[in-house]
Order: C-alpha cells, then sequence, then structure tokens
C-alpha cells in the first residue's frame, strides 16, 4: 500500500504518476488532477482537456485564450 500525497489515505490500489521528472503517489485521479493539473490563466479552472497554449499560457478553452491574450484561438480545427 501507499499514501497519497495529496488526501493521505492509504490504498491497496494507489498509482504513480511521473510530471517533469517527478515521481508522485496518488489514490484517485481526483488527487491527481488537484496536484498536477494546470490552472486556467483567465478563469483559474483546473486544466484537464488538452487546453489552449498561448505563448507560454495555459488556458482550458479558446474563449480564454482569446479573452486573455486577444490571440485568434479556435476551439476545432477547420
Amino acid at each position: 500500500m501507499a499514501t497519497c500525497e495529496v488526501c493521505g489515505n492509504e490504498y491497496d490500489k494507489s498509482f504513480e504518476l511521473i510530471a517533469a521528472g517527478a515521481r508522485h503517489t496518488f489514490d484517485s485521479f481526483e488527487c491527481a488532477i488537484q496536484a498536477i493539473a494546470p490552472v486556467c490563466e483567465h478563469c483559474k479552472c483546473k486544466v484537464i482537456g488538452h487546453g489552449v497554449e498561448v505563448k507560454g499560457q495555459f488556458f482550458c478553452c479558446a474563449h480564454c485564450a482569446r479573452s486573455a491574450t486577444s490571440a485568434d484561438v479556435k476551439d476545432r480545427a477547420a
């Protein structure tokens, strides 16, 4: 068993995640998201999908990217 680094739960189904060369242990995806997911520069929500990156800033969607940067960003390719 391992201990989740976010909530402290000892769980027999915990898992390890390696991000940027650092090893992390979590008991759920919820805890992993809270610890690892980037935060949208505009609305401050956790970016758990593909998100949008503009000039090194992360956004949850094209709307937030456009609102914060005035970049011509679209949610769909076409």
